[in-house]
């Protein structure tokens, strides 16, 4: 954006010149220019932006396509701001459309922004003493050598009744992020594939359906899916919440054997085991799991 135009210089007088004697009148002063407001408010900046404008005090700088279409479009992502627009439409119009769309620009501009802060906040240092959850717990990894493969153990913390997991991994202290993480990795989703088969032959019975397959999924965005052939999917991620949220999904899923869709047969199906499945629920859908990557 263009800066604030500055026509006010200051008076200079040559060291040569003589001083010019001044008629006994007030010396009129030069009327200062007008302050410059401070920016405020926040600031969202795409990469690739080429223009930007302000939206209720906001700095949102944008990238800007020119593209095939007849309206204006706007997408927000994780970089920032993406407006696509006709050849035709003048820059005014889409200044207008951006203030007209300004509260659902801003709202999802900060969702994008409390994403990423999560996703960081969650990324795994991949070293010895990393704490992880398991099974709602905390899980801290120890790097051991001695042990082959994996191991999960407790050892006492000093306090009366409380104790640390630990999981202790087969390899030197020298080992690379990308081995501690493969080698927890792989411990973790052979945990998950156990307890799957353990829940789904505990809650199989009671709904009434037969499980023919059990796979492992890696979806993100999906905790589990059913066919109607009898085969179930569920991500084996869910094995860092507790029990009562892995059995709210292993529950969900196996009713789908009974009922294909989210009618309310299909929730008195899932409440015939779980009457309480709405706090587990909740804890799947307001729970964080960390970034493996």
């Amino acid at each position: 954006m263009s800066r604030w135009p500055d026509p006010w210089k200051l008076l200079q007088r040559s060291l040569f010149d003589e001083p010019q004697p001044q008629p006994d009148m007030p010396s009129p002063s030069l009327p200062s220019p007008p302050p410059r407001e401070p920016l405020a408010g926040e600031v969202f900046r795409h990469p690739r932006a080429q223009r930007d404008v302000r939206l209720d005090g906001h700095l949102v700088a944008y990238e800007m396509r020119r593209a095939r279409r007849r309206s204006i479009g706007f997408v927000v992502g994780p970089e920032g701001l993406t407006v696509s627009a006709p050849r035709w439409v003048g820059v005014k119009e889409v200044d207008s459309a951006l203030q007209d769309k300004r509260g659902w620009i801003l709202r999802k501009l900060r969702e994008q922004r409390e994403r990423a802060a999560r996703l960081q906040s969650a990324r795994v240092d991949w070293r010895d003493g990393t704490e992880l959850p398991f099974l709602g717990e905390t899980v801290i990894v120890v790097l051991d050598p001695r042990v082959a493969g994996a191991v999960l153990d407790a050892t006492a913390d000093g306090l009366p009744g409380l104790a640390r997991r630990l999981l202790r991994v087969g390899l030197p202290h020298t080992a690379e992020p990308e081995q501690i993480r493969d080698a927890v990795q792989g411990w973790l989703q052979r945990q998950a594939r156990r307890i799957f088969e353990e829940r789904c032959a505990l809650f199989a019975p009671r709904l009434q359906v037969r499980v023919r397959r059990i796979a492992l999924s890696s979806a993100a965005t999906r905790w589990g899916s059913a066919s109607a052939d009898g085969s179930i999917r569920l991500n084996w991620r869910l094995v860092h919440f507790g029990l009562a949220v892995i059995d709210y999904v292993v529950a969900h899923e196996l009713a789908h054997l009974r009922e294909m869709n989210h009618s309310p047969a299909f929730w008195d199906v899932v409440r015939s085991v779980l009457p309480d499945y709405e706090q587990s629920r909740l804890a799947l859908r307001d729970g964080q799991v960390p970034v493996f990557d």
